[in-house]
């Protein structure tokens, strides 16, 4: 996987949880979540991802700042989001290639047990004129 591979708009397909016995349940945004993430090549990442069914948790998820390869994994260093203990943090996802389709995994803290994230993208296709 090279650097270059990330650069562009990517479109939410899923994102789903995963617990230590590898089950999976919808993530914090629901079963059928909606998702843009942007990589530019001058090393800037935006992501912006939200709830399309009515729920009681939060409905919007996202932050922005620089992002970086590490080997088969990408960091981002969070500049803005609304999580005020994000910011200036390091996020590092490992990433896999499928075609079309980028999956990250992450790992979080979820009451009180640790958890591990899917997302799956898609590549967004040029819009044509």
């Amino acid at each position: 996987m090279a650097g270059t591979d990330l650069v562009g708009v990517w479109l939410l397909v899923s994102f789903h949880d995963v617990d230590d016995a590898g089950r999976t349940s919808a993530g914090p945004l629901g079963a059928d979540p909606s998702g843009l993430l942007i990589y530019t090549a001058d090393g800037h990442v935006s992501v912006s991802m939200m709830r399309t069914e009515p729920g009681p948790a939060p409905g919007f998820m996202g932050y922005a700042g620089r992002w970086r390869r590490d080997g088969d994994r990408v960091v981002h260093r969070i500049e803005v989001t609304p999580r005020a203990d994000w910011v200036g943090t390091e996020q590092v996802r490992a990433a896999e290639f499928a075609g079309d389709r980028l999956t990250l995994h992450a790992s979080t803290t979820v009451h009180g047990r640790r958890q591990r994230r899917v997302l799956v993208w898609r590549r967004a296709q040029p819009r044509r004129a």
